[in-house]
């Protein structure tokens, strides 16, 4: 490994804007996170009658669900669209944008009119808005997971670019919040006043992301005339394993974090397990831990490696699908909120925790945007319809099915870590330490 003096500073001290970057970029995907996950809430609380009538209730959620996973089989486009343009053009520019794009659509969803109101135009409006918000997301994480890693101390880049995902359980933690508190003013406002409130957390996220500086190796790379010219293409040519490798590990993150978060709210209030209320306080309790698990486990990953963090996360995954289901059916409160700490604070957070920096160090600096990007967002467009998958599953198996398909996304991740390679093992911090030390 070579580097110049400049790069050999980089891999000590990160550039001079690597905090303001990691919280304005992990600002803007609280807000992203808080958009789009507010709709899950809704779809699993509301939307069943406000927009998809049934004589069936279930037939009413299940269609919420799937309207949720059509935002989710957006999400790849833009993955393309937002990396194409970040490998091409900058990281700053895509993040900007998506925020703004994210933020609008989000706003009208709290301003629909519903089927009772003009029929069958109120969930194709819906639909069509699920399809902007998607792409939107897309676009966004490459972008922002990007310029952290890119403008971080190399030492600490597993610490630094989980701060961003910390947007994921902040957000939830928002959305969940707003829904409690609005759950008191009748049916309708319930879900609109949530929806309507991410104006405010917009205008702070733009606000912030205006002023962060782009990526250093961007700019280098640019300097260097290293860029490529469709760097989408060449991705796929040069790295196509490496886009499955991320997809597999993706999977085992996502699958079960939508298992948790949008499908057991509804098991547990629709079996009439516990109350609405309980299962709102473990998501909340559990996302406010995770603002800060998630970037203990990071910081893990930058001691015992990427490979060995992802490892053990997957292990669990696998463990704890019956166990689960088993302390939920107990209708005991504590161990519901228990089921939300174990596998979000912990299981999910120790994944999505290590993610920015392994990801993103499976790539060259050219191609990094588009292949994190492809990886991170076909694995979503998969786990989006988890669900609905869920639900269909329980239909027929109970909540068996549903913590069989909690394990099998646990068994594809592992089968991700075994064949993706260590980026930051032992040997790689030793050869860091010693270009640092030479000042190569």
């Amino acid at each position: 490994m070579t580097m110049t003096a400049t790069r050999s500073q980089q891999a000590a001290n990160g550039s001079p804007d690597r905090l303001k970057v990691a919280i304005g970029s992990a600002v803007g995907t609280t807000v992203e996170n808080y958009d789009f996950l507010a709709y899950g809430t809704a779809a699993a609380l509301y939307f069943g009658t406000d927009f998809f009538p049934s004589e069936d209730p279930v037939v009413g959620v299940l269609l919420g669900f799937l309207t949720f996973g059509i935002g989710f089989a957006m999400r790849p486009l833009g993955g393309i669209i937002g990396g194409f343009l970040g490998d091409k053009y900058g990281r700053k520019p895509v993040l900007v944008g998506a925020l703004f794009v994210m933020g609008i659509s989000t706003v009208l969803i709290g301003l629909l009119p519903t089927y009772a109101q003009v029929g069958l135009l109120a969930p194709l409006l819906l639909t069509a808005i699920r399809v902007v918000q998607g792409l939107a997301f897309g676009a966004e994480w490459g972008g922002a997971i990007l310029m952290t890693f890119e403008h971080a101390p190399w030492r600490k880049r597993g610490k630094y670019s989980a701060i961003p995902q910390v947007g994921v359980p902040l957000g939830v933690f928002l959305a969940n919040v707003a829904f409690l508190l609005s759950a008191g003013l009748g049916n309708e406002l319930a879900w609109r006043l949530p929806f309507m409130l991410s104006a405010v957390l917009i205008i702070a996220g733009l606000i912030i992301r205006l002023k962060v500086s782009e990526s250093p190796e961007f700019e280098e790379a640019k300097t260097a005339g290293t860029l490529v010219k469709n760097p989408i293409l060449t991705v796929l040519r040069n790295d196509w394993r490496t886009v499955l490798r991320v997809i597999a590990l993706r999977l085992a993150e996502t699958g079960g974090f939508y298992v948790i978060v949008t499908y057991l709210i509804s098991y547990i209030t629709s079996g009439e397990i516990a109350s609405r209320e309980t299962a709102l306080t473990g998501l909340i309790i559990a996302t406010a831990l995770g603002c800060f698990t998630t970037v203990l486990f990071g910081a893990l990953s930058d001691r015992i490696g990427r490979k060995k963090t992802y490892l053990i996360g997957s292990l669990l995954t696998i463990a704890f699908g019956f166990p689960m289901f088993l302390m939920v059916n107990t209708g005991l409160p504590f161990l519901i909120v228990l089921v939300y700490v174990i596998g979000l604070a912990i299981i999910h957070d120790m994944l999505a925790g290590t993610q920015g920096a392994y990801f993103s160090e499976l790539f060259n600096t050219n191609t990094r945007t588009s292949g994190a990007s492809l990886g991170y967002q076909f694995s979503a467009a998969i786990s989006g319809f988890i669900p609905f998958i869920a639900t269909a599953a329980a239909i027929g198996m109970g909540w068996g099915g549903v913590a069989w398909i909690y394990v099998a996304v646990g068994v594809i991740g592992l089968l991700g870590v075994v064949l993706t390679r260590e980026t930051w093992g032992a040997a790689e911090r030793a050869e860091v330490e010693r270009v640092i030390a030479s000042g190569e």
